[in-house]
């Protein structure tokens, strides 16, 4: 392995380290910017092989990034980076160099843009085709306001196929603001990217008819001088312009009120510069595409960019190889054993569906793709169209399964509601990374999914304790429940249940104990239930007798389960991997209000807060949900309760 720089002044990074203000770029030649480019790719490189974190697309992204710094006024002028896992190299240019080494770690950089972090940060960022429409607000209260600062919107064109972008352009296309939309064109989001807009940006770049006509208008263009006539000089630009329509997307996004310039090369220092430099003087909503290579200088991401879009780390820079000691095997993550269990049911049954928006590898469910492809469907970012989608399908007699991050799902919300729940449909929805995510922080935990989940009728809402309940979950969802269910798991590796071959249904709305106790009964749901009973184990040495009990499922709620523990037990626990406001414990605390008005009970979960980035470990510890400060508090509130 490379051996870890002790400082970015280290061999390799000369020009780099002079850089402590976009400012001092602006003196640079290109020859000099192009140098800084190569020392911020080689710095990410280095970064990511030895602490993990998004990795292919701030490749990607590299010389874009300088020239904008190089060509524009950071923090006067304003950046907002789609999805913004992209801004690494943007960290680097904006005073953060020396603390790079600190990015996703607990007290340390953010792995998105953070306001709270940086001036240079204008908009904090984690979800996708949000920029557009921060830009186009931020470009109406410049124009409000009377001031001059320019807004510059960074998308790529995964990001581009989720609604919410063209919504954006065409307010900006009728409010006329002072915008420039950058399409980073680079094919990939996390996944290839899908969709109608997607194979016209794919087909682009090769044609060779457009870019022989396009390199014979812009010769003309500059061979005109002042002398040649304003008609002439209009009929060369008629010409760019039927080229543009007959080629490329310029004719759509120039319906919409743009102007559109490109493509050009997104690795190309010069021309970056200079359609930069001339794009910043256009006082109208423009468009420039830009042609990039997710993964761009790392040989193993060039050639796997799904793999690589993001690293845990410790990895040999020269050869990509894994350089985590070999030992047991690991445990099988949540989502291997939900792709799995899908597959296995799927190869039986001919109507099962699976949709995904823009996450196949995420979910797992590219097992599902290479199986069953033709029964599979990745919709592209768009997770509104993908429930509202899986409605057509289950009206059409198929069992969609829909997987979807928590955090992710929220998008999908009122889909959820209007077109799913309403007619009781049979949806049903995997949600996957629910709870706490560590490095990705707030904008990924899937903090609220019980939560919001929680107020829709008709929906059965399971959470899996292992990684058996999840297979069989996913069974009892598809066969023993007739409208939408939900089934939350987290992020990661299970508990290392022993998986059987055989799905078992479970009874819907019941759970099951997991610890004979009469003193405290702890109810946990999903991965807390395992929390539940470690911290049984040390109230035990505190000599208290914990009732552990796996609840299972928040709708319906096993009243039953909850009036045995409180006949054997003088107090009650909940615990939740959710916001404490308005999940599980909220939904038990209600029942034990009218059924048992004396018991005594405490609801443990996430706090009423944005949760920050780092490790589980530190996370868990931080919120409270550690096994030894669940112990703790019980036993104060057991005293205190007494």
């Amino acid at each position: 392995m490379t051996e870890a720089l002790s400082s970015p002044v280290s061999q390799g990074y000369s020009l780099l380290s002079t850089i402590h203000d976009p400012a001092d770029l602006k003196k640079l030649s290109i020859s000099q910017l192009e140098q800084v480019a190569a020392e911020c790719r080689r710095k990410v490189i280095e970064l990511v092989s030895q602490h993990g974190g998004h990795f292919a697309s701030s490749l990607g992204v590299v010389e874009l990034t300088v020239a904008l710094h190089h060509v524009y006024q950071s923090p006067t002028d304003r950046f907002i980076w789609d999805v913004g896992h992209q801004a690494y190299v943007h960290k680097m240019l904006t005073g953060r160099l020396e603390q790079m080494d600190t990015n996703r770690r607990y007290n340390g950089l953010a792995g998105f843009p953070k306001r709270s972090e940086s001036a240079h940060d204008a908009f904090d960022t984690g979800h996708a085709s949000t920029s557009i429409s921060a830009a186009a607000g931020m470009a109406v209260a410049r124009d409000l306001a009377g001031r001059s600062e320019k807004v510059v919107a960074i998308i790529g064109d995964g990001s581009l196929t989720g609604g919410m972008a063209f919504e954006a352009m065409n307010h900006l296309g009728d409010v006329k603001s002072d915008v420039l939309v950058i399409l980073n064109d680079n094919q990939m989001a996390i996944s290839p990217s899908t969709g109608g807009l997607n194979n016209y940006l794919v087909n682009l770049p090769l044609n060779k008819t457009y870019n022989k006509l396009r390199k014979f208008v812009w010769d003309s263009i500059s061979l005109m001088h002042n002398d040649i006539g304003e008609t002439a000089k209009t009929a060369v630009h008629r010409l760019e312009d039927g080229i543009k329509a007959a080629f490329t997307p310029g004719a759509y996004f120039e319906a919409l009120g743009f102007r559109y310039f490109g493509p050009i090369d997104g690795h190309n220092m010069e021309q970056l510069t200079k359609a930069l430099s001339e794009m910043r003087s256009l006082p109208h909503p423009k468009l420039l595409h830009v042609i990039t290579k997710k993964g761009k200088g790392f040989k193993p991401a060039e050639e796997n960019q799904p793999k690589w879009h993001a690293s845990a780390g410790g990895f040999d820079i020269e050869t990509g190889a894994n350089l985590k000691a070999p030992g047991k095997p690991a445990k099988p993550k949540y989502q291997e054993v939900f792709g799995e269990a899908l597959v296995e049911l799927a190869l039986k049954d001919q109507t099962i569906t699976a949709i995904t928006a823009a996450m196949p590898s995420g979910t797992s469910l590219d097992l599902f793709q290479q199986a069953i492809p033709s029964r599979f469907f990745d919709v592209g970012i768009a997770e509104q169209h993908a429930v509202t989608f899986c409605a057509g399908l289950a009206l059409g007699g198929f069992k969609p399964v829909c997987a979807i991050y928590s955090t992710f799902l929220q998008r999908g919300y009122d889909q959820l509601i209007h077109d799913v729940a309403l007619q009781n449909l049979h949806v049903v929805f995997a949600i996957d990374r629910a709870g706490l995510v560590g490095e990705d922080g707030p904008t990924h935990h899937g903090a609220f999914d019980l939560s919001y989940l929680n107020a829709v009728p008709n929906l059965t809402i399971m959470a899996p304790g292992d990684e058996q309940e999840l297979r069989d979950m996913l069974y009892t969802a598809l066969y023993e429940v007739k409208g939408p269910v939900a089934i939350r798991y987290p992020r990661g590796t299970g508990t290392g249940a022993t998986l059987h071959k055989e799905f078992t249904p479970i009874p819907v709305g019941k759970g099951r104990v997991l610890r004979e106790g009469d003193t405290v009964a702890l109810l946990g749901i999903g991965s807390m239930s395992q929390r539940a009973l470690e911290t049984a184990e040390l109230l035990e040495k505190a000599g208290l007798n914990p009732l552990v009990c796996d609840m299972r499922f928040l709708k319906p709620l096993d009243t039953e389960m909850i009036d045995m523990a409180a006949a054997k037990c003088k107090h009650i626990v909940t615990i939740e991997e959710n916001s404490i406001i308005g999940g599980f414990g909220s939904s038990v605390t209600s029942y034990l209000s009218h059924a048992h008005p004396g018991m005594k009970s405490i609801s443990f979960g996430l706090p009423d807060d944005f949760v920050t980035h780092g490790s589980m470990q530190e996370l868990y510890k931080e919120v409270g949900l550690d096994a030894e400060t669940l112990a703790e508090k019980i036993q104060e509130f057991c005293k205190v309760e007494a």
